[in-house]
């Protein structure tokens, strides 16, 4: 199957009213999970990796291997490149293949995260890539700077401005969420998600997706978010059945049960989003 980008199939999300996960991932076995869950429940699937996991793998190995998977995948299959924080390593990314990049000026001053987004974005479009921008901020993370980030919600009446001046196609919003494992129950703010919602039209996307419940993740959809980031759940389900079975399974058969562990979390995800059997 060709590779899709995000921006084709968040426009089907956004035109019939569903979301479509995002799945961060480091390796193969993680790879496979993702896709094989999309694949036995006919759902689009965006899979793709972060500037801050790269410490965790080779990004020359990480890239084209991804790039095959979604090929060869039975579903459409999106290649995205998250939370970039320099000009260089968005390069790369384009000069691999992703079909979408994103821009994390969170932590930069307005106008410089809407100077530097903008200039990434007439990149991105130029080369056919769509372009994700973040306002506000979702903590949790370690920024470039080494720094782990606070959350700062995103302000509802910058949002058509943010939009306008960068040309994203896609706008990470703060309503509540946090990267990570949460210390205690979330939040949303989903007063506040209708409001940016109702300030712009292009496809919303919700970070920090990990640890919400069911009714959660359909409000935030229902308010408006055609994309829902994970990370966390897949690796806390495969850090489970690893301290479960470590003293009697080999690497082998390790490697194989956290694999089916990351799919159960997948597939799960899939049915709450109401992606299932749209591919």
């Amino acid at each position: 199957m060709p590779l899709y980008t995000m921006k084709e199939l968040l426009d089907d999300a956004k035109t019939n009213k569903y979301c479509i996960g995002y799945y961060n991932g480091i390796n193969t076995e993680m790879t496979r999970a993702y896709i094989r869950a999309a694949e036995d429940t006919k759902s689009p699937i965006i899979i793709g990796t972060a500037e801050g996991l790269l410490k965790y793998c080779d990004f020359d190995w990480i890239a084209p291997m991804m790039l095959n998977a979604a090929r060869n995948s039975k579903v459409p299959v999106a290649v995205h490149f998250d939370h970039a924080y320099s000009f260089e390593i968005i390069m790369k990314a384009l000069r691999h293949g992703f079909g979408s990049v994103m821009f994390d000026g969170s932590a930069l001053s307005p106008e410089d995260n809407i100077s530097i987004s903008a200039e990434i974005s007439k990149i991105a479009h130029h080369m056919g890539v769509g372009f994700e921008g973040e306002l506000g901020k979702v903590g949790g993370l370690e920024e470039g700077n080494g720094v782990i980030g606070t959350n700062q919600l995103t302000d509802p009446s910058m949002a058509a401005d943010f939009v306008e001046r960068t040309g994203v196609d896609f706008l990470a919003v703060s309503i509540g969420t946090t990267h990570g494992i949460y210390t205690e129950s979330p939040n949303l703010d989903l007063a506040l998600l209708a409001d940016i919602r109702s300030k712009t039209d292009v496809a919303l996307v919700l970070h920090g997706g990990s640890g919400l419940a069911d009714d959660d993740y359909k409000n935030c959809i229902a308010g408006g978010i055609q994309k829902i980031n994970m990370y966390t759940d897949l690796v806390s389900a495969a850090t489970e059945v690893i301290r479960e079975n470590a003293a009697s399974l080999d690497y082998i058969d390790l490697s194989q049960i956290t694999e089916a562990a990351m799919y159960d979390i997948v597939v799960s995800r899939i049915n709450v989003f109401g992606s299932g059997n749209r591919a």
